[in-house]
């Protein structure tokens, strides 16, 4: 006959059942690679066609002074026009830190060539329309020549995007005047390079009409005559590469894949605790507590009717420690007593033979009210305190 499984383990077979299939779930759509849906991105490390790993070996080739820059903005030296930053199509946003120190780096004179539709979140004073991206090949001719249009009468761009609201220091080389989709923005004593698309600097792109040419320009600043002078840096820290391996890691399914042995340990350890942790046996509160004893101990003599039982016992303790303290007979009569107590121990209260009488007649009575029972004892408790016979009554304990 098969085990059952209680309602428990059950309900912990759901639970953990619900977790690996939501991280497996994450797992399948975390880890896929963006290049299998479409979304090149320009990247000196891709050989697909919308990778710029050609346009990269290119300037290698022809003995500039090329690096990808995988780390912060922030780190970015300063040097007046001898350092081009390639921005191609960033995918990922920069923080306020790193927002001003790209604009720190165009104003102390470097170049910076950025590409596509984000470039407001970068530099919040450009405006541009972002439209739908599109795969068509459009063709744009130059609107009057410059160092960034020689040789390059004619260019092809895939896109949509295209600049609104130029200003005075904003110059449209390509597209319409109104709407032009290359511009030379100065700022400082740098300038900005954009393109409406990366597409020149791509490897299915760079070969198109004009292309190559629009790509050199824009690596020859205007000071340097020596190609080697000139600093290029190809930034990939905002195509999501990064110099750890932390960095690195937490963009594959290696990070999924730990999150799930975690979980699966934690489970696995649950499950054993459960079942091979030590038996602890619940706490049970005690019945023999003190208020709880005379609790039961006065429902037993109100339920007897005792009450003259419990004068009885008071009064008589209370006659044969006073008489032992007095010398006396234990016999002696409670007006003896009482006489006894004032003339030795000098005692000025009158109401001890009054109480003594009381007590007596009650312990012999058949029924006694509950309240007379309390007052007695009350002060026959009393008087045991101020004739100090409760120490006495201490120290003869055993």
């Amino acid at each position: 006959m098969p085990a059952s499984i209680d309602s428990g383990d059950r309900k912990l077979l759901l639970i953990s059942g619900a977790i690996l299939f939501v991280l497996t779930a994450g797992l399948a759509f975390v880890g896929v690679d963006p290049q299998e849906h479409g979304m090149s991105i320009p990247s000196t490390y891709s050989a697909s066609s919308g990778g710029a790993r050609a346009a990269y070996l290119l300037l290698q080739d022809l003995h500039y002074r090329v690096s990808p820059w995988e780390r912060s903005p922030t780190e970015l030296p300063i040097a007046e026009g001898e350092a081009v930053l390639i921005l191609a199509d960033p995918v990922e946003s920069p923080t306020n830190e790193e927002r001003g120190a790209l604009k720190d780096f165009v104003e102390g004179g470097g170049q910076v060539l950025f590409t596509g539709g984000r470039i407001k979140a970068f530099f919040p004073d450009a405006k541009v329309d972002v439209q739908i991206p599109t795969l068509e090949w459009k063709t744009f001719s130059t609107n009057f020549p410059s160092n960034y249009t020689f040789g390059a009468q004619k260019i092809v761009l895939q896109t949509g995007t295209t600049w609104q609201g130029l200003v005075g220091s904003q110059l449209p080389l390509y597209g319409e005047a109104r709407a032009p989709v290359v511009v030379s923005w100065r700022m400082g004593a740098g300038r900005i390079l954009w393109w409406a698309a990366a597409t020149p600097l791509t490897n299915s792109g760079i070969t198109r009409e004009g292309n190559l040419n629009l790509f050199l320009n824009a690596m020859n600043v205007p000071v340097p005559s020596d190609r080697g002078a000139v600093q290029i840096y190809w930034d990939e820290y905002f195509h999501g590469q990064r110099t750890s391996l932390w960095s690195f890691v937490r963009k594959t399914p290696v990070a999924w894949g730990l999150a799930q042995v975690a979980v699966l340990g934690l489970i696995v350890v649950f499950a054993y605790s459960r079942r091979s942790g030590p038996v602890m046996m619940p706490p049970v509160v005690s019945r023999l507590s003190p208020l709880e004893f005379v609790d039961t101990l006065g429902g037993l003599y109100e339920r007897a009717g005792a009450e003259p039982a419990m004068v009885g016992l008071v009064y008589q303790r209370f006659r044969a420690t006073l008489s032992r303290q007095l010398r006396l007979s234990p016999s002696v009569g409670d007006t003896e007593l009482a006489d006894a107590v004032q003339s030795r121990l000098g005692w000025k209260e009158s109401d001890l033979k009054t109480t003594l009488a009381r007590a007596l007649v009650a312990s012999q009575a058949k029924k006694v009210a509950p309240e007379e029972v309390l007052r007695l004892i009350r002060d026959l408790e009393h008087y045991e305190e101020k004739l100090g016979l409760k120490k006495k009554m201490a120290k003869e304990k055993p």
